[in-house]
């Protein structure tokens, strides 16, 4: 059944937030702006980000506003980071309706957050297989899973949740918060919804591009050992 919402919040204070990103330029702006603004947000975070935050705040003030994403859905990082972000848990914080009665019971019996604000860039595929000398699994290891995923959920419910999917986007949107009180309205969450969409469909058609530009199936010996 697709669902139809006909009621949706306009002023959405920002309390928690998913910051998982491989472009980490910019959160020295973002983070102090977001806890400035929104004195009572938490953020939750993964792997490096987690690190680089951690680093930025100093232990006070992380204690107060940083969580590891692992933490918060019981579920540890697989090898290499290839799972991080796709968890029932989280997903229900991304997709969930406010008024929805039903999908606040799914909140409260799995103890999830709604989650305001998700933060993510992407693995730089297109940088990636611009070398002469990338590999087919060099471009493979480069195509981002989680990020995507997490981005197209939350910029779906842009009723409620604001993506930030650039790091080109942090001051403004840090200077948007201090005019609007540390809350998003639904115009500026529709923007995002749109300008989201854009880069994830840049996105996979530079990876149709690649593949697109591969003559032939990889040959044996070439990359893999087919056994």
């Amino acid at each position: 059944m697709i669902r139809s919402v006909k009621k949706v919040p306009n002023l959405v204070p920002i309390k928690n937030v998913i910051i998982s990103v491989f472009d980490k330029i910019g959160l020295d702006i973002l983070v102090p702006g977001l806890i400035k603004n929104c004195p009572d947000v938490m953020i939750y975070s993964t792997g490096g980000t987690f690190k680089f935050i951690q680093d930025l705040l100093g232990s006070e003030e992380s204690g107060k506003h940083l969580k590891e994403v692992s933490e918060y859905t019981g579920q540890p990082e697989t090898e290499g980071g290839l799972v991080k972000t796709l968890h029932h848990k989280l997903f229900l914080g991304y997709l969930t309706e406010t008024f929805c009665e039903a999908h606040q019971e799914d909140m409260k019996r799995e103890g999830a957050v709604p989650i305001d604000l998700v933060v993510m860039n992407l693995y730089p595929f297109s940088k990636v297989v611009e070398k002469e000398s990338v590999t087919i699994e060099e471009a493979r290891g480069n195509i981002d899973v989680g990020g995507p995923s997490t981005l197209r959920a939350a910029a779906k419910n842009w009723h409620r949740v604001m993506t930030l999917a650039s790091p080109e986007w942090y001051s403004g949107f840090v200077n948007y918060l201090e005019n609007n009180q540390g809350k998003t309205d639904a115009y500026i969450r529709f923007i995002a919804w749109k300008m989201t969409f854009k880069t994830l469909s840049e996105y996979d058609a530079e990876i149709y591009k690649y593949l697109s530009s591969r003559a032939h199936f990889p040959e044996e010996g070439e990359t893999y050992e087919f056994v």
